[in-house]
């Protein structure tokens, strides 16, 4: 594969989706076709998926069947999107990937998934697959969840599934995210995203260019 798969990864609220958005652009701006995606949803059947995964009771699922379908989309969207994508020398960003999964059902949830289990179907659904690099957008929980709900409302959207748990659960990922970027040193890495968004999307720019020399 030729091309590259940047992830940006972190709590609710943190920015993820503008700041893929915002490297995307400066990517083009150098010359570079870019796929901007996100998981879940980032193939059709995925955003059946999503709708299911990001709405609603926030207790509709056990971990395992939540899990089992957020496999479901990312085996999808890999063998879709993302793995086509790069075949052709394009680079993709993910807003979400496999991080989260590890973040949200291993360090999140009070009945975690077993993480050999949890790399067992990793396995199975990528192999040894893994992302170029991984931003992780690190912030106070409590400060992301105020940007996400004052999103919500000025959306109108209905994705609060992951925002309706209490504040435990969120400093449970925060920490889940930071012990996957110390563990995968090499390919993540921890970026302030208490700031605002042009100095956050500098401050990626400038990793981007350390990183993988663009």
């Amino acid at each position: 594969m030729d091309g590259k798969f940047i992830t940006l990864e972190g709590g609710e609220g943190c920015g993820k989706s503008t700041q893929a958005k915002l490297l995307c652009d400066y990517l083009q701006s150098k010359g570079i076709e870019t796929v901007l995606t996100k998981e879940p949803g980032g193939t059709a059947e995925g955003l059946i998926l999503r709708q299911l995964l990001v709405t609603g009771d926030k207790d509709k699922f056990d971990a395992v069947t939540e899990c089992l379908l957020y496999y479901a989309d990312r085996r999808n969207h890999l063998t879709k999107v993302v793995w086509p994508a790069l075949k052709q020398g394009k680079w993709v960003i993910s807003d979400r990937y496999a991080d989260s999964t590890e973040a949200y059902q291993y360090y999140g949830y009070d009945k975690r998934i077993d993480f050999a289990t949890l790399q067992n179907m990793y396995q199975i659904v990528a192999g040894d697959f893994k992302p170029d690099l991984t931003l992780i957008l690190d912030m106070p929980p409590e400060i992301g969840m105020q940007r996400s709900f004052a999103k919500a409302a000025a959306t109108n959207t209905q994705e609060l599934r992951f925002e309706s748990r209490q504040i435990a659960f969120h400093n449970n990922l925060r920490h889940g995210f930071l012990e996957i970027a110390k563990r995968e040193a090499q390919r993540c890495v921890v970026v302030n995203a208490n700031t605002d968004i042009a100095t956050l999307q500098q401050n990626i720019q400038h990793i981007i260019q350390e990183r993988l020399g663009v």
